[in-house]
C-alpha cells in the first residue's frame, strides 16, 4: 500500500488514491477539506526530495506554472513542504491521457489531429511567452477532458 493514501497534509489535502506516476512524482486524487472540492496532489518521489538543488527547482518551477492562466494549462492552486513532503496541488483534470485515448481508437484521425494540436500549440506559446518550457511533452502528459 501507498504511504501517502489516507494521509492528511497540511490539515487540508485528503489523499485518496493514485491517478499517475512519472519518473519525479506521484500523482493523487485528493480533497481539498477546506473548499470542499476534487484536486490533484503531486508529490515528489523520495529520492528526488532529499536533494536540496532539486527540491528548489521543483518549488520555483511549480511557483512559475503557478502563474500561468490558460484554459489548455492545468492550474496550480498551491506548492508547499508538509512533514518533509514536497507536494503541489492542482486543478483536477477529468478525462483520459492521450496516449490512452490513442490506445483504445488506434492513430489520430485528421480531424482529431485538427482539434488537438491547436489546443496544445496555444497552451505550448502561452508557457514559453512566459519564459516556462515544458521539457516532457507526450502523450502521458497530455490529458483530454471528457467534452474534448
Amino acid at each position: 500500500m501507498d504511504r501517502y493514501l489516507g494521509k492528511l497534509l497540511d490539515n487540508r489535502y485528503e489523499i485518496l488514491e493514485i491517478i499517475g506516476t512519472g519518473g519525479m512524482a506521484v500523482v493523487y486524487r485528493s480533497r481539498d477539506r477546506l473548499l470542499n472540492r476534487f484536486v490533484a496532489v503531486k508529490i515528489l518521489k523520495n529520492e528526488f526530495a532529499q536533494d536540496v538543488d532539486f527540491r528548489r527547482r521543483f518549488h520555483m518551477e511549480s511557483q512559475a506554472v503557478a502563474m500561468l492562466s490558460h484554459p489548455n494549462i492545468v492550474s496550480v492552486y498551491d506548492v508547499n513542504r508538509s512533514d518533509n513532503i514536497e507536494y503541489i496541488v492542482m486543478e483536477l483534470m477529468e478525462g483520459v491521457t492521450l496516449k490512452e485515448y490513442m490506445e483504445r481508437k488506434g492513430a489520430l484521425t485528421a480531424a482529431e489531429t485538427l482539434h488537438f494540436v491547436p489546443q496544445i500549440a496555444s497552451a505550448l506559446e502561452h508557457a514559453h511567452s512566459r519564459g516556462i518550457i515544458h521539457r516532457d511533452i507526450k502523450p502521458q502528459n497530455i490529458i483530454i477532458l471528457r467534452d474534448g
